[in-house]
């Protein structure tokens, strides 16, 4: 059976912030993008774009900041 679109993204936060929690930043990224093109309506969610711009200009360089930016995933 497949995940609605808030169960599947609920999965990709969880992943991703297990990264975040051991520190590895880069990975935590790339698994949620990852993640996100699993599914057909996360597929090319919005904010794909914006925090690859952050990360580029370095606003996603810390555990909070990272942390915060998954959890705001809807």
């Amino acid at each position: 059976m497949a995940m609605t679109r808030k169960e599947h993204l609920e999965w990709c936060k969880e992943r991703a912030l297990e990264y975040v929690k051991n520190g590895d930043l880069k990975n935590a990224w790339t698994s949620m993008v990852s993640d996100l093109s699993k599914h057909p309506e996360t597929m090319e969610h919005p904010a794909i774009e914006l925090g690859t711009m952050l990360i580029i200009s370095g606003d996603l360089n810390t555990p909070g900041s990272m942390s915060e930016f998954i959890n705001g995933f809807n």
